[in-house]
C-alpha cells in the first residue's frame, strides 16, 4: 500500500510538472464559458485579454447582408440568414456576437493553431470573418456542426495590426446548451462536440487542456484550484466555477453568475507578457443570455455594463448596418438598444 501511495504522489507529481510546462508554453488569454442555469436560462461568457486596446465597438447586422470571406475573388461568399449583434476586433474583424436565433460564437487565442496550404483550391475566409459567418448562417450548433463537417471552404490566417498572427480557435454554443470547440491543428479541422465541452481557453490545445481538467477534477475544486492567469489555470477554475454557481431561471442571476465567474478568471489590468499574449490584461467581458436574447458587453476601463436586446432590433434586410461607439466612450451604460447609429460596415482584414 506504501508502493501505491508513492506512485500516486509521483504520478500526481509529473502530471502537475507536466500542467505547468504546457502552461508557460502558452501563448492571447481568453476564457469561455457556458452556464446551464434553471428552465432553459442558457448563458455564454467569455473575457478577451490582449495587450492593448482593440478598439472595439457594438455592431448590428441585419439579414440579407452579401458577405464574402475577406479574400477577395477566391473568398467565400454568403447572404446572411440571421441578424446578429457583434464586438469587433480593430474594426477589421468579428471576435464574438449573438445572433437573433441564440447562437453565440467566440474567437480565442491559440497559438498552436496551423490552417490550411495556401495553395488549397477551395474557397477561403479569414479569421476574422469566420465567427461572423457561423453567425449569418446557423441557429443551433447541430446544423454548425454538419456543414463544417463537410469543409467546403478552408480558413486563412491573418496579423493583427499590432503585429500579432492571428492564431485562434473558436467556440459556439446555442440556446440549448449544445456546443463546439473548432481548432486548426496541422492543417485540418477538429472538432469537439458536445454539451459537455463548456469551457474553452487557449494553449494547449483541446485535447491536452480536457486531460489537464481531468487531474483538477480529481483533486476537487473545493479543496485546491490552480491560480495564475496561464490558461490551464483559468481553464481549470472556470471549469469548476461555471458549474458550482448557483444555477438559476432567474436571468438576471443567471447572468450575474457567469460575470463573476468570468471576472475570477480574468487578468488584472497592467498585466502583460510580451512574448506570451495569451498572458494579457482582460480588456472586456461579454456575456449572452441566449434564451432571452440580451448580450452584455463590459469593458474593463469603464464603470458600467451595455446591453443590447436583440428581440427590440429590427432585423429585416432593409433595416441597415448601426454601430455603436465603445471606443473613446468609457463612461456609456445601460440599454443601448435603441442608441445604435447607421454605418457602413467594416471589411474584414486580410493577409497581407
Amino acid at each position: 500500500m506504501k508502493t501505491n501511495r508513492i506512485h500516486r504522489i509521483l504520478y500526481g507529481a509529473l502530471l502537475f510538472g507536466f500542467f505547468m510546462l504546457v502552461s508557460m508554453q502558452s501563448a492571447l488569454a481568453c476564457t469561455r464559458a457556458v452556464y446551464f442555469g434553471k428552465d432553459g436560462q442558457t448563458v455564454t461568457g467569455r473575457s478577451m485579454d490582449w495587450i492593448e486596446d482593440m478598439q472595439s465597438n457594438l455592431w448590428i447586422f441585419p439579414r440579407g447582408m452579401a458577405r464574402d470571406g475577406g479574400m477577395g475573388d477566391k473568398g467565400l461568399k454568403w447572404t446572411s440568414l440571421y441578424g446578429s449583434v457583434i464586438t469587433s476586433g480593430y474594426e477589421a474583424g468579428t471576435s464574438d456576437g449573438m445572433n437573433e436565433k441564440g447562437l453565440v460564437a467566440n474567437l480565442l487565442y491559440l497559438a498552436e493553431s496551423e490552417y490550411p496550404p495556401l495553395d488549397d483550391p477551395r474557397p477561403a475566409i479569414v479569421t476574422g470573418a469566420l465567427v461572423q459567418y457561423l453567425l449569418d448562417n446557423f441557429a443551433t450548433v447541430e446544423e454548425t456542426v454538419a456543414t463544417l463537417r463537410q469543409e467546403k471552404f478552408r480558413t486563412v490566417t491573418v496579423t493583427a495590426p499590432n503585429g500579432i498572427r492571428g492564431n485562434v480557435h473558436f467556440s459556439v454554443s446555442d440556446n440549448s446548451g449544445d456546443s463546439v470547440i473548432l481548432e486548426y491543428i496541422k492543417g485540418k479541422l477538429v472538432i469537439h462536440h458536445g454539451r459537455q465541452y463548456q469551457v474553452m481557453t487557449n494553449s494547449p490545445i483541446y485535447s491536452e487542456q480536457l486531460a489537464l481538467y481531468e487531474y483538477w477534477k480529481q483533486i476537487g475544486g473545493t479543496v485546491m484550484l490552480p491560480g495564475t492567469n496561464r490558461a490551464a489555470d483559468r481553464f481549470a477554475r472556470a471549469s469548476f466555477y461555471i458549474n458550482a454557481a448557483a444555477q438559476s431561471a432567474d436571468p438576471r442571476e443567471a447572468v450575474a453568475a457567469v460575470f463573476s465567474v468570468m471576472r475570477n478568471v480574468s487578468v488584472p489590468r497592467g498585466i502583460s507578457t510580451p512574448t506570451q499574449p495569451n498572458i494579457s490584461s482582460t480588456i472586456w467581458r461579454t456575456v449572452a443570455d441566449q434564451k432571452n436574447k440580451v448580450y452584455f458587453f463590459e469593458d474593463t476601463a469603464s464603470p458600467s455594463l451595455v446591453w443590447v436586446q436583440l428581440n427590440q432590433i429590427d432585423l429585416k434586410p432593409d433595416s441597415g448596418v448601426r454601430k455603436l461607439t465603445l471606443h473613446g466612450n468609457p463612461d456609456l451604460g445601460g440599454d443601448q438598444s435603441t442608441h445604435f447609429k447607421k454605418a457602413e460596415a467594416f471589411k474584414f482584414l486580410a493577409p497581407h
